[in-house]
C-alpha cells in the first residue's frame, strides 16, 4: 500500500539542483557586507556620537558636550558614514540603477544629508560664528538602527538554526571504514570518500548517505523523512547519514558526501530560507519608495516657500528637517523584527519556510492539493475491522486464530493483525504447523483441522461481511469454510478531520490526488468529504496543477514523494510533508519536518499572522514619516504650529519602539 515515492530509499540523491537562481531576487544589497560585525564595530562610535551630540538641539541627561567636542564628533561621524554607510550606499547604487529608489535610496539620503548638513553647521560655527543645530545624533541613530536591522534578518537564518544544529547533531563524528583486508579502521566522517565502505553497528547513526552492500535492519529514518516505522532494508537499499541503525550490523557503500549529502541539502534550505524578500517585503519596499519621492517632493517644496517668505537659511533649515525627519527608523525594523519572530517560531513548531513570498501567497491561497499515502493516512495497513461470520466462534476466537496462523510471518499484514490481537488482549493460537501459499495467504494446522487466512481474491466467492470502502479483505476458512473476516486498510492520520475542517472554514478547496487505485481513495476522500483524483501519475498530479493555475487559482501543493515533486515545483505554494525525499525538498517552499497533516493549519496561521504584523508594522512605521514630513516642511506654519525636531525624534522613537512590541507580540495558537 506504501508508494514507492514515500521512502527515500528508493530515490536517487545525487541529482540535486542548485538554488542559485534565488540569489537575485531583488534583495542584492543584503549581500554587501557582513551587517552583524559592520553593527558591532559601528555602535562604539555610534554611542560616542550621541553622547556628545544633542538630539535635535535638546540636551539630553545622558549626554554632556566639552570644548571642541563637536569637531570630535564630527571626524567619527566622517569615520562611520565611510565605514558603516558603506552596504546602503551600494544599495542605493543598486536601486538607483535599477531606476526604483526605495529602502536603500531613502536610508542613504537620510544619512548624507543628516551628515554634510551637520558638517556645514560645525564649520560655521567655527568658521562664520553662526549658532546652526547639526543632526549628528540623528545620523548615528539611523545608521545604527538599520544596521541592526539588516543583522536581525540576516539572524533569522540562526534562528532556524536551532533545527540545523538539530540535524547537524544527528551525524556521527567518526566511521569505521572497513578496509581492503577487512580490518576496521576509524576515520573522521569529514575524512570519507564516495565509494568508501563502512561498518554501522546496531544503535549507530549513519554517517553518510549510501547503499547497503551487506547486511539486513530496521532503520529509523524518523527524524530525517518523517517516516515513523523503522524501514526493513536490506542490500542494495540506500539509506539516509543520520538516520539510525536499530537491529542489524550493516556494510554501507558511501554514495553521498558534503554538500550533497541529504543532510547538507536540509541544512542549505534551512540557511537559504531568509534569501529572499517576499511580496511583503516589496510592499515595504514600495512603501520606502513613496517616502523618497514624498520627503524629496516636501523638501524641495519647503525650501522654495521658505526661502521667498523668509530667508536661505531658514529655508534650508525647513528643507534638512524635513528630509531628516522622513529617515525609516521604524521601517528599518518593521519587516526583520517580525520575520525573526515567525522564523523562530516556525522552527520551534517544525515549519521550515525556504522563502518569505511563500508566506504572502498562502494568505491569498484557494485551493490546497494533497497526497494520500504516508500524508493524509499513515501508510501503513491498519486492521480496521473483524468480524466472526460462523456463530460457533466469537468475534475474539476469530482474532486468536487469525493472529497464531500470521505468527512468525514478516508481511505487513500479518504484522498489522498479530499487533491487533496484541493490543485487544486476544492471545494468538498455537498452529501445529504453518505455510505460505503464494500470492493467496497462509494456512496451518490447529488441533487436526485444516485453516486458512487467504485474500478475497483467492476465495473468490461472496461473503457476509460488508467490507470498509477503500479496505481490503482477508478470510479465514476452516475445511473450506469461511468462520471469519478481516478488513485492512491505510488509516487516517489523527490530524487529518480536523486539517481539513479549518481548511474548508478559511474557503480553501481540497483535493486530494493519489497514486493509490480509485477504491481506496474514494473511500478516504468520502471519509473526509473532499474531491479526489485516482490513479494519478506525477504527470497528472502536474497537470491538475497547472489547469487550477489557469483557471486563476493560488495553489498549495502538499506532497512528500518524488511523484509530488513536479507538482510541488508548479505550484505557488510546496509543502513538503516530513521532508519525504531529495526531490521533494528542493521542489518545495516548505518543510513540515514532524509529517504530520495538523503542521499544515499551524503553516497556514503563521503565514496569516506574520504578514498581518507586516502590515501593522508597515502602517506604523510608514504611518509616522506620512504625518511628520508635511509638518517637518511647516505646512501648518501659517496657523503658528511648526512641529519641533525634538518632537520628531521623540515621535521617530515612539514609532520605532511600538514597531518593536507589535513584531514581539507574534503567536501561535497552542497545539
Amino acid at each position: 500500500m506504501v508508494h514507492s515515492s514515500n521512502h527515500p530509499e528508493h530515490h536517487d540523491h545525487s541529482h540535486h539542483q542548485g538554488h542559485d537562481h534565488h540569489e537575485h531576487s531583488g534583495h542584492e544589497h543584503h549581500h554587501h557586507g557582513n551587517f552583524k560585525k559592520l553593527f558591532f564595530t559601528s555602535l562604539p562610535l555610534g554611542i560616542v556620537i550621541m553622547v556628545l551630540s544633542p538630539m535635535m538641539g535638546m540636551t539630553l541627561p545622558f549626554q554632556f558636550t566639552f570644548k571642541y567636542s563637536d569637531i570630535l564628533v564630527a571626524v567619527l561621524a566622517t569615520v562611520l558614514m565611510v565605514y558603516g554607510g558603506k552596504p546602503f550606499y551600494k544599495g542605493a547604487v543598486d536601486e538607483f540603477k535599477q531606476k526604483k529608489p526605495s529602502m536603500m535610496a531613502l536610508v542613504t539620503m537620510g544619512l548624507g544629508v543628516s551628515y554634510f548638513y551637520s558638517l556645514y553647521a560645525v564649520i560655521a560655527r567655527y568658521l562664520m560664528d553662526k549658532s546652526i543645530m547639526d543632526f549628528f545624533f540623528e545620523f548615528a541613530s539611523l545608521l545604527l538602527i538599520m544596521l541592526l536591522g539588516h543583522w536581525i534578518e540576516m539572524k533569522a537564518v540562526g534562528e532556524a538554526g536551532n533545527a540545523q544544529q538539530a540535524l547537524a547533531e544527528l551525524m556521527p563524528k567518526d566511521a569505521d571504514v572497513v578496509s581492503d583486508d577487512d580490518s576496521i579502521e576509524s576515520r573522521p566522517v569529514t575524512k570519507l570518500q564516495v565509494g568508501d565502505k563502512i561498518r554501522v553497528q546496531a544503535g549507530e547513526n549513519i554517517p553518510a548517505d549510501g547503499v547497503i552492500v551487506k547486511g539486513n535492519s530496521r532503520v529509523n529514518e524518523a527524524l530525517l523523512t518523517g517516516e515513523s516505522k523503522p524501514v526493513e532494508k536490506g542490500e542494495g537499499d540506500q539509506v539516509i547519514g543520520g538516520s539510525t541503525n536499530n537491529t542489524g550490523v550493516l556494510y554501507i557503500e558511501v554514495k553521498q558526501i558534503g554538500e550533497k549529502s541529504f543532510m547538507s541539502q536540509v541544512q542549505k534550505l534551512i540557511s537559504e530560507a531568509q534569501s529572499q524578500p517576499s511580496r511583503a517585503e516589496n510592499i515595504a519596499n514600495k512603501v520606502a519608495s513613496a517616502l523618497f519621492y514624498i520627503a524629496l517632493g516636501a523638501a524641495v517644496v519647503a525650501f522654495v516657500v521658505w526661502f521667498f517668505l523668509t530667508d536661505l537659511e531658514t529655508a534650508i533649515r525647513y528643507a534638512v528637517t524635513t528630509l531628516v525627519i522622513a529617515c525609516p527608523h521604524a521601517l528599518g525594523l518593521a519587516i526583520p523584527l517580525v520575520v525573526a519572530r515567525s522564523t523562530s517560531l516556525g522552527a520551534n513548531r517544525g515549519l521550515l519556510v525556504k522563502d518569505r513570498e511563500t508566506l504572502e501567497l498562502t494568505t491569498k491561497a484557494d485551493t490546497l492539493i494533497i497526497d494520500k499515502t504516508g500524508t493524509l493516512t499513515t501508510g501503513e495497513f491498519k486492521v480496521l475491522q473483524v468480524e466472526s461470520l460462523d456463530s460457533d466462534y466469537d468475534r475474539d476466537h476469530v482474532l486468536s486464530l487469525m493472529a497464531g496462523i500470521e505468527a512468525g510471518s514478516s508481511h505487513p499484514i500479518a504484522q498489522s493483525i498479530v499487533s491487533h490481537a496484541g493490543e485487544e488482549s486476544v492471545d494468538k493460537v498455537s498452529f501445529d504447523s504453518i505455510d505460505i501459499i503464494s500470492g493467496q495467504g497462509v494456512e496451518g494446522d490447529y488441533q487436526g483441522d485444516h485453516y486458512q487466512l487467504i485474500s478475497q481474491k483467492a476465495w473468490g466467492k461472496e461473503a457476509d461481511f460488508q467490507i470498509p470502502q477503500g479496505a481490503t479483505a482477508s478470510y479465514l476458512t476452516k475445511e473450506d469454510q469461511v468462520i471469519g473476516a478481516v478488513a485492512l486498510g491505510d488509516e487516517l492520520k489523527s490530524t487529518s478531520k480536523e486539517l481539513i475542517k479549518v481548511l474548508k472554514d478559511q474557503g480553501i478547496q481540497t483535493i486530494m490526488a493519489t497514486g493509490d487505485n480509485e477504491q481506496a481513495a474514494k473511500g478516504v476522500a468520502g471519509e473526509l468529504g473532499i474531491d479526489y483524483r485516482a490513479n494519478q501519475s506525477p504527470q497528472d498530479k502536474h497537470d491538475l496543477v497547472e489547469s487550477l493555475k489557469e483557471q486563476g487559482k493560488t495553489v498549495i501543493m502538499v506532497g512528500d514523494g518524488v511523484n509530488d515533486a513536479p507538482s510541488l515545483a508548479l505550484a505557488d505554494v510546496g509543502v513538503a510533508i516530513g521532508a519525504g525525499t531529495q526531490v521533494a525538498l528542493d521542489s518545495a517552499n516548505v518543510i513540515l519536518t514532524q509529517s504530520e497533516p495538523g503542521d499544515i493549519e499551524s503553516f497556514i496561521e503563521l503565514s496569516n499572522k506574520t504578514t498581518h504584523k507586516m502590515k501593522q508594522n508597515l502602517a506604523w512605521g510608514a504611518g509616522y514619516n506620512f504625518l511628520a514630513i508635511p509638518l517637518a516642511a511647516g505646512i501648518l506654519a501659517p496657523i503658528g504650529f511648526t512641529l519641533s525636531p525634538a518632537v520628531g525624534a521623540v515621535l521617530m522613537s515612539i514609532s520605532t519602539v511600538i514597531v518593536a512590541i507589535n513584531a514581539i507580540t507574534l503567536k501561535l495558537d497552542d497545539k
